[in-house]
């Protein structure tokens, strides 16, 4: 497979409050975006756990996206702060597993903004389609125990990055 002709997969977690009725307008209004994405809805992007984008990544996703409600407007209060923190934990943990950060991406769109999460998801298969194939699976596996090392390894990052309440 060429660089050019070279698709990537590209996995979206979005808010149902917000980021998926985001995209249900930029559908109906006929505004153009690529057609990547595999969407999947979640009640809030505060229920996205990390162990999602990395069993995503390690099953053949080139990329990942967690959509949600702007901070301080989530239907289930100040979930989306629990968002942004996680967030922050994975950058840390994928980088250190030789991850490139354009492959996973946040981003908040209200129901309105069905403009804003198309280019987001413009802009975001764009990177990755430049980064190539992830190709996970094959460079990175313990045994053919992908999914029970990245457990693992999630598991002892969020140990080492656990901050009292």
């Amino acid at each position: 497979m060429t660089e050019e002709t070279f698709q990537p997969k590209i996995i979206g977690f979005l808010c149902n409050w917000c980021s998926y009725r985001a995209a249900d307008l930029a559908g109906t209004a006929r505004m153009k975006y690529e057609p990547n994405v595999r969407i999947i809805r979640v009640m809030c992007s505060g229920r996205v756990d990390p162990s999602f984008i990395l069993k995503a990544l390690s099953m053949g996703a080139d990329g990942v996206m967690i959509a949600g409600c702007h901070p301080g407007e989530c239907h289930y209060l100040e979930q989306n702060y629990k968002t942004m923190r996680r967030f922050s934990m994975l950058k840390h943990t994928l980088r250190a597993m030789g991850i490139e950060d354009e492959r996973v991406r946040l981003q908040w769109a209200s129901a309105a903004e069905g403009g804003v999460l198309a280019k987001a998801i413009n802009e975001m298969v764009e990177q990755v389609r430049s980064l190539g194939p992830l190709n996970w699976s094959e460079h990175w596996s313990e045994n053919g125990r992908i999914e029970e090392s990245i457990g693992n390894l999630l598991q002892e990052h969020e140990e080492a990055m656990e901050v009292p309440a």
